[in-house]
């Protein structure tokens, strides 16, 4: 208490002066300390009518500095993983979850010790929506597409009004860059910007130089036979209990919904030979651009140039069957085996694209599926669906539709089997198998079978599809 008097007593008769946040008291430094408010920041709208998500993982504890646009966390929601930024600049004070628990939407996610100074503002006990803020792409983007972008792009963005989720990076890893932002800027305002070198794929490093065969004693060739890896299961003797989150949940409510569905099933086989050749060609010149060229393009662009015939096949139905809409754009979705589970993202408008184009996009989501970074963008919106079921194992499947989908295909594996030519003669063939199922409710197998029967022939005479190809 004397002590306390003391310097009271000082402060008064004495001569002292702020500067830079410190007290000067005759000219000796005495520490003051100043500390700005502490604001709970919220879990804003993510759209898609979400009201809860599960934290996935923390990128800050207690106690960390972070500044505006910094990653807080990843949540996941039942459509998309989804990377929060920090709204201010300040010191984490408090986290409201553990890993793998639910948050809801509106409550708050961590306390934010603020720096002090009139320009913080507090956040509103709202939920914003997109609607009512424009900047909110900025503090939350779908992951793989937000948290590859430094601080200085994320700004450039947000000045410009443009959601990085629609910008595709060229950078390293899908980093979006600069010039992304750049070049998207300029095809939304028709500028011209001087063009970017094209990166050419580099050549692997030379091996390092064996000993000349000369000087090896000669040995008889062993075949490099390898052995695929499997991990050993951990048995446990205990029963697990634990609640369906994320995409698991997603699965339930919409094979639900599918089961509502009378599904009319077709199968058919679809002799690859052509095709198998054609893809060998242009394999290698898809590669010199830097794209991986499957199957799975062709597949997808016959589908597409079929659906133009048989509109019906890529529409939707209302809740009560009484409406179609007939979709204009064939977003054509490919089911993916995930590390999260089932995954459908969609290629959009394939009718405008080229099948290079497709594989780029496939490469693009394949890339993100692997990594859990697949966002809402890619995963809703869909119109028709192949599942390529043939590239784990099996011949035939029975798809099952996604609502509000009418129509699905699943591919078989490519097999090498023997087959009849126009000659009579027995010739090696590559064959696959193909199932379809549809909405019995509004399309009958007359139909299903047309379209199957062109999308074979697409596929059968690869060389056809350069006719309707836009």
């Amino acid at each position: 208490i004397c002590a306390t008097l003391t310097v009271a007593v000082s402060l008064l008769c004495g001569s002292y002066r702020l500067k830079n946040g410190c007290l000067i008291f005759n000219d000796h430094l005495l520490s003051l300390v100043t500390s700005g408010p502490i604001l709970p920041f919220k879990l804003s709208d993510i759209g898609e009518g979400i009201m809860e998500v599960t934290v996935k993982e923390w990128y800050v504890k207690e106690g960390d500095k972070v500044s505006q646009f910094d990653s807080i966390c990843e949540v996941q929601s039942d459509k998309a993983s989804v990377t929060i930024t920090s709204r201010y600049d300040g010191v984490i004070k408090k986290l409201y979850y553990e890993v793998d628990a639910t948050a809801l939407v509106g409550t708050p996610l961590v306390d934010i010790e603020t720096e002090p100074g009139p320009e913080v503002v507090h956040e509103e006990d709202v939920v914003e929506t997109p609607a009512m803020s424009n900047d909110e792409h900025t503090h939350q983007e779908i992951k793989g597409h937000k948290t590859q972008a430094t601080p200085a792009v994320r700004r450039l963005a947000m000045e410009n009004n443009i959601k990085l989720s629609e910008v595709v990076g060229t950078g390293r890893d899908g980093r979006i860059l600069k010039e992304d932002i750049l070049n998207f800027l300029a095809k939304q305002t028709g500028a011209i910007l001087p063009p970017t070198p094209f990166h050419e794929i580099q050549p692997p490093p030379p091996a390092a130089s064996a000993p000349s065969s000369a000087s090896m004693p000669k040995m008889k060739p062993t075949p490099s036979v390898q052995l695929p890896v499997v991990s050993r299961p951990v048995f446990t003797g205990k029963d697990i209990t634990e609640p369906l989150k994320g995409f698991h949940k997603a699965m339930v409510k919409t094979m639900t919904a599918a089961l509502k569905i009378p599904h009319f099933g077709y199968k058919d086989e679809v002799d690859l030979t052509r095709l198998v050749q054609l893809r060998k060609e242009l394999k290698g010149l898809s590669e010199a651009r830097g794209v991986k060229l499957s199957y799975m393009p062709f597949f997808i662009k016959a589908a597409s140039l079929g659906l133009l015939h048989f509109p019906i096949l890529n529409a939707s139905v209302d809740e009560a069957v009484q409406n179609i809409t007939y979709k204009a754009s064939h977003n054509i979705g490919l089911a993916m085996d995930t590390s999260q589970g089932l995954l459908v993202p969609n290629v959009k408008n394939v009718q405008l694209l080229s099948v290079f184009e497709i594989a780029v996009e496939l490469n693009r989501m394949q890339t993100l599926g692997a990594t859990g970074q697949l966002g809402t963008a890619d995963l809703t919106g869909g119109t028709f669906t192949l599942s390529n079921i043939g590239s784990i194992g099996g011949t035939y499947a029975k798809p099952v539709i996604l609502p509000p989908e009418v129509a699905i295909g699943a591919l078989g594996k490519i097999q090498v089997l023997p087959r009849f030519n126009s000659r009579d003669e027995v010739v090696k063939a590559h064959v696959m198998n193909v199932s379809w199922s549809a909405d019995h409710r509004i399309i009958d197998g007359a139909t299903m079978a047309r379209f199957s029967n062109l999308w074979r022939d697409y596929l059968e005479n690869p060389a056809s599809m350069v006719l309707d190809l836009k």
